[in-house]
């Protein structure tokens, strides 16, 4: 199984109503959320660990998961409220507003780790719950205790302008969480914002040197990228008409943890020796189901059998 940490949040998206009127209609979401949501709905056992809450948008959080075959056992539920993000589109990219003062999701504590049964395998981390404590250091934590036993994957998902003030810290934290991780996945922007200018592939292979087998590089509309310390295997996106990017990355690196499930490389042991072929398939899924997630409004991965 995997279990995916990290935030879940409600996003506001901009809608227009039936009498013409600007508004906002609300959807469950957050990178992280969005993963697991995509694992479940790819046939891959899927669970999620987040501090959410017992108020009404919570329920929908919760609900979500269900209905998409996400194990929900580990969810740490709390009266405080619901992180919201309010999001504007701009040529179908997104930016954010967000609302996360004292919510389930930010005051996530250590005190509320859960304990892992065996059949948790692999661990994805990333998105904003890493920037803001003490849910960042809990989620860091957590990676701490688990990384030596069991696979772990960071997205750090970078959003400069949620990390206002707080960079260095930010900074150090992914720093350390990808040098633990097995498996790193970064969007061409966030690589150059962690790495400065340069060749992407010579950037990735230095992300390599500090410790993660494989890392996936995501460009955009051109496709994405796989590295591991000998390898540099690429497949372009599947050409189609974007409705907006809200999920994008997230479905991605379901798709890429579902192929490698499948393939039975998510063990340490796997990942220090992938064949081609297994890398192409992760990739392949990884891109296949992004594009169906930005051909629709919203973060609304897809389902098995519409792949």
């Amino acid at each position: 199984m995997i279990l995916s940490c990290g935030e879940a949040l409600i996003d506001m998206l901009p809608r227009t109503s039936t009498q013409g009127e600007a508004c906002f209609a609300p959807y469950a979401g957050g990178a992280v959320f969005n993963t697991a949501i995509a694992l479940g709905r790819l046939g891959t056992p899927s669970a999620f660990f987040s501090g959410v809450s017992t108020d009404m948008l919570g329920d929908i959080l919760a609900d979500t998961l269900t209905a998409s075959q996400v194990d929900t056992q580990y969810l740490a539920r709390s009266d405080r409220p619901t992180t919201v993000a309010f999001v504007k589109l701009v040529n179908g990219q997104a930016t954010y507003a967000f609302y996360d003062e004292a919510t389930a999701g930010r005051m996530l504590s250590p005190g509320q780790l859960p304990t892992l049964p065996d059949t948790v395998s692999t661990l994805f981390f990333g998105g904003i719950s890493l920037v803001n404590d003490p849910a960042a250091s809990t989620y860091e934590a957590l990676q701490a205790r688990e990384a030596a036993a069991r696979v772990t994957m960071i997205d750090p998902n970078i959003r400069p302008g949620f990390i206002a003030g707080k960079e260095a810290e930010y900074r150090a934290r992914i720093e350390r969480m990808i040098a633990r991780a097995d498996i790193v996945k970064l969007s061409d922007e966030d690589l150059h914002w962690l790495m400065g200018a340069g060749d992407l592939s010579t950037l990735a292979r230095q992300i390599i040197a500090t410790g993660p087998k494989l890392v996936f590089i995501t460009e955009g509309a051109a496709g994405a990228r796989a590295l591991t310390a000998t390898q540099n295997r690429f497949f372009a996106a599947t050409p189609v008409t974007v409705a907006d990017t809200v999920g994008a990355g997230d479905t991605f690196n379901a798709g890429a943890l579902s192929a490698l499930h499948a393939a039975g490389a998510l063990t340490k042991a796997a990942l220090t020796s992938l064949p081609d072929a297994t890398l192409d398939a992760a990739l392949s899924l990884g891109t296949r189901a992004a594009a169906i997630t930005v051909s629709r409004p919203g973060a609304n991965p897809p389902w098995a059998n519409e792949l």
